[in-house]
């Protein structure tokens, strides 16, 4: 079945440390603000997954919307203790969390992706970086904790995908698009980056724990000649050429190397 209703009993069986507690709703506006309320009225979050059959209000970065069919999609947010990581290192977490969705799909679906710095899953391998886009992560601050969403397309045709270039992995020729399968998948690809994240000898050092490196090897923008729409109106063009220890985007143009901590990046074909 390709849209298969969701065993809460059999994906709670599969959890393991960080995750404690898993809920699945049957529809919601938005996974990540529902986390995020709990968080507010003084419940702990951390290792709480709340995954939602239909999303009717999810949202993105720059005030985006997001929205899927009913169970045509993995739409879950997770939230992660960072008490004992230091502040300069929370940017990393939701680049980890792209490297853990990339290497899932990979697989259980066998659907090769790449990742558009700082939070977009691309369709294709991450060198050409041209694909639709397969998924998106939002993460959001609730005191010491951080709430990880994840939007990823599974089952949906093109019909049902907005104007534009979202994909689905169905229409990439998944061969297993059955949600568990990839959530188990993400959950415990995840497990593996935050345990290395938040206990390493350094703890938030990527470079230390190789996430650094892995989230390079993933990453379609740097390499690239790229425009960063900056919060704000401002624009910025040029190469992007490397990913700092903070997981800021270093874009190489007019006036020398800059960091980018936050924007909408382009990938700008090259002239021909």
């Amino acid at each position: 079945m390709r849209r298969e209703p969701l065993n809460v009993t059999s994906l709670r069986n599969d959890l393991r440390p960080p995750w404690r507690h898993l809920e699945v709703v049957a529809e919601t506006g938005s996974t990540n603000a529902d986390l995020l309320a709990r968080a507010a009225a003084g419940e702990d979050i951390d290792g709480v997954v709340l995954i939602a059959e239909h999303q009717t209000a999810g949202h993105g970065r720059m005030g985006r919307t997001w929205s899927a069919a009913p169970r045509a999609a993995i739409t879950l947010s997770a939230g992660v203790g960072t008490a004992n990581v230091p502040v300069a290192g929370w940017g990393w977490l939701p680049l980890a969390t792209g490297v853990a969705v990339v290497d899932a799909i990979a697989a259980v679906t066998g659907v090769e992706a790449g990742l558009k710095w700082p939070n977009d899953v691309l369709a294709g391998p991450a060198a050409p970086g041209s694909g639709g886009k397969l998924a998106g992560i939002l993460a959001e601050q609730a005191g010491d904790a951080i709430v990880v969403g994840i939007g990823l397309n599974v089952s949906a045709d093109r019909d049902e995908l907005p104007a534009g270039q979202a994909t689905s992995l169905w229409l990439e020729g998944a061969a297993d698009t059955r949600r568990a399968d990839i959530l188990v998948a993400i959950l415990r690809e995840l497990e593996q980056w935050y345990l290395r994240w938040a206990n390493g000898a350094q703890p938030g050092n990527a470079e230390a724990c190789g996430l650094r490196a892995a989230y390079l090897r993933s990453c379609s923008t740097v390499g690239r000649d790229v425009r960063v729409e900056l919060p704000g109106g401002g624009t910025l063009t040029g190469r992007a050429c490397d990913v700092d220890d903070v997981g800021r985007l270093l874009v190489s143009g007019a006036g020398g190397v800059h960091a980018v901590s936050a924007g909408d990046v382009v990938h700008v074909r090259p002239q021909t």
